[in-house]
């Protein structure tokens, strides 16, 4: 069964020109950085995978079930 999962995030530039990512959700959050806004997102995906991988995905952001 796959599922869709919906997260929202922040994205921000620092005053350094670093960008982070930042994505709140019931069971934590997570974090992503880089030097332009799709790295610090692409990190941020990848942060948020291993969440769901360890947790699993909190049933407020599944949006859509059995998508084929």
């Amino acid at each position: 069964m796959k599922q869709l999962v919906q997260i929202p995030y922040e994205l921000l530039q620092g005053e350094d020109g670093v960008w982070t990512a930042h994505a709140s959700f019931p069971s934590g959050g997570a974090h992503g950085l880089g030097n332009t806004a799709e790295d610090a997102v692409a990190d941020l995906y990848e942060a948020v995978s291993l969440v769901i991988e360890e947790l699993g995905v909190p049933p407020v952001l599944t949006i859509v079930q059995d998508v084929a």
